[in-house]
């Protein structure tokens, strides 16, 4: 499963939020805690305080005022000898012997933690001289409160950290979203961008940022190769133009030397003659393509029918191809478009079924709801899966066909594929028994 930009920003913002936020709940938790019982320890220093002032003061009904709790108070006091002697205490540990065996001297303060029951407690003991001796004031102060606060505060955090983690991953995917429209609207725009349409330039955003830099980089990438194909088209143009004068003033005289019954010369000017025709047909598709690449096929839109195509191409093979078996099984085809062009893409198939087959190329045409077929079988050797596609690109001869005799030049196939596409047809290669088929479809026409 491949995760887009947008996905995996979010989830790397909701786990760095959901880290972070998790450290600082700790340690938020941690510090409240050491907070609330810095206060239970103020509150028994406070408590202790007053005892210790009501002791010096020798006065019993102030102690027994002041070992009274007051309301909400979960503190516990004892007043003892330095013995460990109980002489006082609060109501609520009336009768119950020392709740530490803290006994600091006179003047000194000393602390603890420990359970009391079923609930912690920190202890606080002061040792405290009066006139009847020395006592050791102690102070329980319960933890519950403190407990019960980090609970709520754990609970909170519980349910509050997941809702922030699920905000943050939905904040980032809808920002991160927003950021990379204008990458979607550049992928979408290179995305229809051929070499027929080289002119065409990616959106630059209005913001200067990284983006923005990077339209401007891929138009200034696009400049530079709309001014090399223009270069490369214009070479390819002015080169077969240049040629074709010179091709045809070999002709001439290869014919003229053919009227001079010169001795042993006939099977020379017949090779030479041969190789002038192949040059000109390669300089004539070069032509083609290039004007198919600066301007496109605007071909024309008159009836043609493909039967008729099939079995002229047909009766071409047979006549070109004497030890071939060449078979038509036509049904009556109409389409709109140009017929020479069309002629001119089957017999370039014909030609490659030619050249490949060991007997026979069977010449296939018909209608069906999906628009106009015509295939061009051979059982020559085939073509392997992984070449399909790479057979129709320009100057492409697989392995098989590389020698100079049968190999061709390489473009018969790719101007074949731009005529189809021209049509707004396809082109494609197939399975065959025992060699290779080219399936082209045509729509039919409307109305």
């Amino acid at each position: 499963m491949v995760i887009g930009v947008r996905l995996r920003s979010a989830l790397a913002a909701a786990a760095v939020v959901g880290l972070a936020a998790a450290a600082a709940a700790g340690i938020f938790i941690a510090t409240a805690k050491a907070t609330l019982t810095r206060n239970v320890d103020a509150a028994a220093s406070q408590r202790a305080a007053e005892v210790v002032s009501a002791l010096r003061g020798d006065d019993g009904p102030d102690m027994d005022d002041t070992l009274r709790p007051g309301a909400g108070d979960r503190s516990e006091v004892q007043v003892l000898t330095a013995a460990g002697t109980v002489i006082a205490s609060s109501s609520g540990i009336a009768g119950q012997p020392a709740l530490s065996e803290l006994r600091p001297a006179a003047g000194q303060t000393r602390r603890e933690q420990r359970s009391l029951g079923p609930d912690p407690f920190r202890i606080l003991a002061v040792g405290v001289d009066t006139v009847g001796g020395r006592r050791i004031v102690v102070v329980a102060q319960s933890l519950q409160p403190v407990i019960e606060s980090a609970e709520v505060m754990t609970e909170t955090l519980a349910w509050g950290m997941p809702v922030l983690v699920v905000v943050v991953g939905l904040a980032t995917f809808m920002f991160v979203g927003r950021s990379l429209r204008p990458v979607e609207s550049m992928r979408r725009r290179v995305a229809t961008i051929t070499a027929q349409q080289l002119h065409s330039r990616v959106p630059v955003p209005r913001a200067r940022d990284e983006i923005a830099a990077l339209a401007e980089t891929m138009n200034a990438m696009l400049d530079r190769l709309e001014a090399a194909a223009d270069a490369q088209r214009r070479f390819v143009a002015d080169a077969s133009h240049e040629l074709r004068s010179p091709l045809t003033t070999v002709q001439v005289g290869l014919d003229y030397l053919a009227t001079q019954h010169i001795a042993d010369a006939g099977p020379q000017l017949q090779r030479l003659r041969a190789e002038t025709e192949r040059l000109g047909h390669l300089v004539a598709d070069l032509l083609l393509l290039a004007r198919v690449d600066e301007n496109g096929l605007a071909p024309r839109h008159d009836d043609v029918d493909l039967d008729d195509l099939t079995y002229a191409e047909r009766d071409r093979l047979r006549a070109r191809h004497p030890d071939l078996r060449v078979v038509a099984a036509v049904e009556p085809v109409r389409v709109r478009g140009d017929a020479g062009r069309l002629e001119r893409a089957l017999r370039n198939l014909g030609d490659n079924a030619a050249r490949h087959a060991s007997s026979q190329v069977t010449l296939t045409a018909w209608t069906d709801a999906g628009g106009a077929h015509l295939t061009v079988d051979d059982d020559g050797p085939g073509i392997a899966p992984a070449d399909r596609l790479r057979v129709f690109e320009r100057f492409v001869r697989l392995d098989g066909s590389r020698a100079r005799e049968d190999g061709g030049s390489g473009l018969g196939l790719p101007i074949s594929k731009e005529i189809v596409a021209g049509h707004g047809g396809g082109i494609r290669v197939e399975e065959s028994e025992g060699g290779a088929r080219f399936h082209i479809r045509l729509p039919l026409p409307t109305g």
